[in-house]
């Protein structure tokens, strides 16, 4: 799908479709009705805003519909991903010792919205950053006045666009983290996405750092 070809609407509607049928609702606890009566404000903020660069196939979206952890678990919402042609689930690598989850959060200087699900806008899975130190990553996207992607960010991304993850073009989610070294990162195991986490000075030619121009929730 290329920028000109998206008609914000239909790809909103799209998006929340897709959530339905991986059976988001159910994982809410609400019934699919009122999971769609719950991102309907989400679609007006779409039809007011110039959407950018849409091109999923190259790592550019225009724009993402976030469910947070407050709605779906992050284990649950990764066992809902694969990769384009495959039906394998994604998962969550056994390094993550048992709660540690929980503790991987937007640092201060990363703003989330405190809402149950809200919008992404012109988010890149930032190839440009592959065999970058992901400090140095991280340093560059906020002096672009850029976002770095949180980990529901990431799974967002790649539950709506399976094809933004693929070989040697993975990407690192640094708007998680749990107070030391670590940097949560999207890659390709097992023939399956798999959500696992790198050093901060430890740079990989296949994992980039996602970014995006800004999150926005309804009033």
């Amino acid at each position: 799908m290329s920028e000109k070809a998206v008609d914000v609407e239909v790809e909103f509607d799209r998006q929340v479709e897709r959530l339905v049928e991986l059976g988001y609702p159910e994982l809410a606890g609400r019934p699919a009705e009122r999971f769609g009566e719950s991102v309907a404000p989400l679609r007006e903020l779409v039809r007011s805003r110039t959407i950018g660069e849409h091109d999923p196939e190259n790592g550019r979206v225009g724009f993402a519909l976030v469910v947070t952890r407050r709605l779906v678990p992050i284990e649950q919402a990764m066992q809902r991903t694969a990769l384009v042609g495959r039906s394998t689930p994604g998962f969550v690598d056994r390094s993550f010792e048992e709660g540690s989850l929980a503790r991987f959060v937007a640092p201060e200087a990363v703003h989330v919205p405190d809402a149950d699900a809200y919008l992404l806008f012109d988010v890149d899975r930032g190839e440009e950053f592959c065999g970058a130190v992901p400090v140095d990553a991280m340093d560059a996207i906020a002096g672009r006045e850029r976002t770095v992607l949180t980990i529901e960010e990431g799974i967002a991304l790649l539950t709506l666009y399976p094809e933004v993850l693929v070989k040697n073009k993975c990407y690192m989610l640094g708007g998680s983290r749990c107070g030391d070294r670590r940097v949560p990162a999207l890659w390709i195991s097992r023939n399956a996405p798999k959500l696992g986490w790198c050093w901060e000075r430890n740079p990989h030619t296949w994992l980039g750092m996602a970014s995006a121009a800004s999150r926005v929730a309804a009033a």
